[in-house]
């Protein structure tokens, strides 16, 4: 367990000023440099109202350790795990707290050739530097810090992904919920041959429109409202840092992140099939079908991004997919990105001649399931216990949390890493009702 309040299993993220402020951002550059003996690292940041001044402290801690500072400035965390190798640094941080309230800020890591950094790799050691005050000498030549722009060069990497001769002339609605993705979208826009409707489209550290997670029913609204306004044919909105993307129909329906990792490992097993393709275990039913199907071979990892990089890098996997909407694909450096789906689906939908609830509608059908519920519970544990004594006839699987198979249902049941809570997954064959009537018998359990 980490001892200072920010740390966290795959990043450094709190409330600012009390959890993470200019103090500690400029401590952790410099263990930073120490712990890594880095020469070059590149930092970026989100819109968030702390990030500029964050910057410059974690900036200043890297050069005042000597090693030089390449800054992205406004940027999404993808354009980190791009920019690192690309610029062949030795770590690289982007200051985001990706669909946190305005309030929070954070820092994610990589290391060189954008390995994650995480509470088991690295981020504890920082912690310790930090807490014992071992942060080496201030170096007698202070590191440089260059600006620098690559939104060209990233544009131009994500073109070995997709082919846009093969994308129709859609009209798409682009909710960028006032976070980093409108630069990017302006930069790719004039490769594409679809029309962008834009909502939300400046970033802004205000978020006056609601924080940028599409998870939140709430904010699904206006992508919905627009498409129905312009008769779009798909809408894509992203997070605050854009490492995510989530997907709507041609009607305004969310599609399940679940479903869209079936899509993808559809589309990507046609033109590599035999690939390995890495899920998680929250919902599989529909993964498993579709990789055999697309004559691939599915690998189960635990979920959470740090996890799930390491055991696509172990068995060579071209692909891997969590339901949270987490895409990682080998050519991106094993990283996850928002921006490589939005093209991918796009592509697919065209080269099937398929809208996008035509696409989905058999794995909906086939494989109905609840979406991730959370449930606020102090004595998690016990309650893991309890589910696996109360199932103990079904499959069990520990991978991850509790996963319980029957023959027509199963169900995860995970704890949070970072709150009290306990996330559920429940999902049916070809049976909406009776995928129903657990989800409620498990709620029920968990929850009185």
């Amino acid at each position: 367990m980490s001892k200072i309040p920010g740390f966290k299993a795959y990043d450094i993220r709190g409330v600012v000023p009390d959890q993470l402020n200019v103090d500690l951002a400029y401590k952790v550059g410099r263990a930073l440099v120490k712990y890594l003996n880095c020469k070059k690292v590149v930092i970026g940041m989100d819109v968030r109202e702390s990030s500029p001044d964050l910057s410059k402290t974690l900036a200043n801690g890297i050069t005042d350790a000597g090693a030089n500072v390449v800054d992205l400035e406004l940027c999404g965390t993808e354009m980190i795990y791009f920019g690192t190798p690309f610029l062949d640094a030795d770590a690289g941080v982007m200051i985001t707290a990706s669909h946190n309230p305005p309030e929070y800020n954070g820092l994610k890591f990589v290391k060189k050739g954008s390995v994650p950094m995480g509470y088991g790799s690295g981020l504890s050691e920082i912690e310790e530097m930090i807490l014992n005050d071992d942060l080496g000498e201030i170096a007698k030549i202070k590191g440089t810090v260059e600006h620098k722009d690559i939104m060209k060069e990233f544009i131009e990497s994500l073109s070995k992904f997709y082919e846009a001769d093969k994308i129709k002339p859609f009209k798409v609605v682009v909710n960028a919920g006032n976070g980093c993705v409108g630069p990017a979208l302006d930069a790719i826009e004039s490769k594409l041959p679809i029309e962008m409707i834009k909502v939300f489209h400046e970033p802004d550290s205000n978020f006056p429109n609601g924080v940028p997670n599409p998870l939140l029913p709430e904010n699904r609204q206006p992508t919905t409202d627009a498409m129905k306004k312009h008769n779009a044919d798909l809408g894509v909105a992203w997070d605050g840092d854009y490492d995510r993307c989530f997907f709507f129909d041609e009607k305004g329906n969310f599609i399940e992140g679940y479903y869209i990792v079936g899509l993808l490992s559809k589309s990507i097993l046609k033109k590599y099939p035999g690939e390995k393709i890495v899920h998680d275990p929250r919902l599989t039913w529909n993964t498993l079908d579709i990789v055999k199907e697309g004559g691939g071979e599915a690998v189960q990892s635990v979920s959470g991004h740090a996890f799930i990089k390491e055991k696509m890098r172990k068995v060579n996997s071209i692909y891997g997919g969590e339901m949270s909407a987490h895409h990682y694909f080998r050519d991106n450096y094993y990283s996850d990105s928002g921006m490589i789906p939005f093209l991918l689906i796009m592509q697919l939908m065209a080269e099937e001649n398929k809208t996008l609830s035509e696409l989905v509608g058999e794995m909906v059908s086939s494989y109905p399931c609840s979406g991730e519920i959370n449930s606020r519970i102090e004595n998690a544990p016990e309650k893991l216990e309890l589910l696996k004594e109360k199932y103990s006839d079904g499959k069990m699987d520990l991978t991850d949390g509790v996963s319980i198979e029957y023959d027509d249902w199963r169900f995860n049941v995970r704890m949070s890493n970072t709150e009290p809570l306990l996330r559920l997954n429940v999902e049916a064959k070809n049976d909406e009702n009776l995928m129903k009537q657990k989800t409620e018998e498990l709620l029920n359990l968990i929850r009185n």
